[in-house]
């Protein structure tokens, strides 16, 4: 998911390059949606895999 984001930032920099800026709008706020969906999902699972190391082993 990180890398579609960077996908999206990028085309939206080259069309922000070129004055397409309803395509660079879109595509920056893609980048952006997906940026956060990836962060959210990492600390949920960055929480839980911390929570599973801390258990006793028996």
């Amino acid at each position: 998911m990180l890398y579609w984001a960077v996908v999206f930032f990028i085309i939206a920099l080259v069309a922000a390059i070129f004055g397409f800026t309803g395509i660079a709008v879109g595509a920056a706020s893609i980048a952006k949606i997906l940026f956060f969906i990836f962060l959210v999902i990492f600390i949920i699972i960055l929480i839980t895999h911390l929570g599973r190391r801390r258990r006793p082993l028996l």
